[in-house]
């Protein structure tokens, strides 16, 4: 099972247009609605130095512990922060573009390590 923490809906491609449930959008197969609470990172502020405000970045919360059977997609961000605890994070890959060049999906999952 795949959850989407993070705070928009997932779309699914395939490499092909032939592919997909919907004749609208070519390629589409599937998508993956987000849960209530996207896994972020909360900041700390540590106070100034030199003039300079400085943020303690990483900490991640509303990220569920491990589960067998379960992945869960999130930000590159929080995956990154957490790679060399967490093995059960993907990140969207391969992301699809329209012809704006906006992003509106992906073609698979990558496991930052």
């Amino acid at each position: 099972m795949i959850l989407n923490l993070t705070p928009h809906p997932i779309r699914m491609y395939s490499d092909t247009r032939e592919d997909g449930i919907d004749d609208l959008e070519p390629g589409l197969l599937y998508i993956i609605e987000p849960q209530p609470a996207p896994a972020r990172l909360a900041t700390i502020e540590l106070g100034y130095n030199d003039g300079a405000e400085l943020i303690e970045f990483g900490h991640a919360h509303d990220l569920p512990g491990k589960q067998d059977g379960v992945r869960y997609v999130v930000s590159l961000v929080v995956a990154l922060a957490l790679a060399d605890r967490r093995s059960d994070l993907l990140v969207p890959y391969r992301e699809v573009r329209n012809g704006s060049g906006t992003v509106i999906g992906c073609r698979t999952f990558a496991q930052p390590v």
